[in-house]
């Protein structure tokens, strides 16, 4: 499927792997809007890259429902999250803990709500952005490794109910497989594990290997998006310097 003239939202696109992700898909010839709260980031990537942009809060249920209504998107990429709190189980807050919980998955709740009871159009594909967290886990991140889980299986969800509906909605699970630096979450996690370990940030990062940076993201998002090798796919796996990998079926 060419991107060309498609309509596509993209949550928390202001920065970051969403940005990376918007830079992308513009290039592609797709017609971007993105949604998140800080107006001064979103006039900057308006001007910038010629993209429609809405400052809205993504756990705002009403958001999400008026924003679908009113564009009817191809694609949705709900990228949009909170940075955890750092620190060990026995150091943090339930506030802290549960932060990712608070805005990833209840954003996710009501955007994947929204499209499923608009609905969008057939044909339409929702993208939900994971971790690889939430195969292994984040012992000093909080809640934000359980967070990742559930929104990979509200797609999951998510794909049941389009199927009982008879809506031909396609929810898929984006699962980056590393810690990405120069971003909000991917900075602070860096930090955090670097100081528990007494060695640097970028020593750090680098045993990941190749970097994933946000704009070899978005490519990879595209790649998915356009590839019919992917077409199969549900939840896709990306690292630095690697092809997509597809880690698990759409069901049959």
């Amino acid at each position: 499927m060419s991107l060309k003239g498609k309509s596509v939202v993209v949550t928390g696109g202001s920065r970051g792997l969403g940005l990376g992700l918007v830079e992308a898909l513009v290039d592609h010839g797709a017609q971007v809007t993105v949604v998140a709260r800080g107006a001064a980031a979103l006039e900057s990537v308006r001007i910038r890259l010629g993209v429609a942009t809405i400052s809205a809060d993504v756990t705002d249920a009403a958001a999400a429902q008026r924003i679908l209504t009113d564009l009817r998107p191809d694609i949705v990429v709900l990228n949009a999250g909170a940075t955890p709190s750092m620190g060990r189980l026995d150091q943090l807050s339930w506030e802290a803990f549960s932060a990712p919980w608070e805005t990833d998955v209840k954003a996710g709740l009501h955007w994947l709500q929204a499209a499923l009871n608009l609905p969008l159009k057939p044909g339409s594909r929702v993208l939900v952005s994971s971790s690889g967290a939430a195969q292994n886990g984040s012992p000093l991140s909080g809640g934000y490794a359980g967070a990742k889980r559930m929104l990979w299986m509200m797609a999951k969800y998510a794909n049941a109910v389009s199927e009982q509906k008879g809506l031909g909605l396609r929810f898929q699970a984006i699962v980056p497989l590393q810690i990405v630096g120069d971003t909000g979450v991917g900075n602070e996690a860096a930090g955090a594990y670097a100081r528990a370990m007494a060695i640097t940030p970028e020593a750090f990062l680098a045993r990941f290997g190749a970097p994933l940076l946000p704009r070899d993201f978005g490519e990879n998002l595209v790649s998915i998006l356009e590839d019919p090798r992917y077409g199969s796919g549900f939840a896709f796996g990306l690292k630095g310097g690697a092809e997509v990998k597809i880690l698990e079926e759409m069901a049959a």
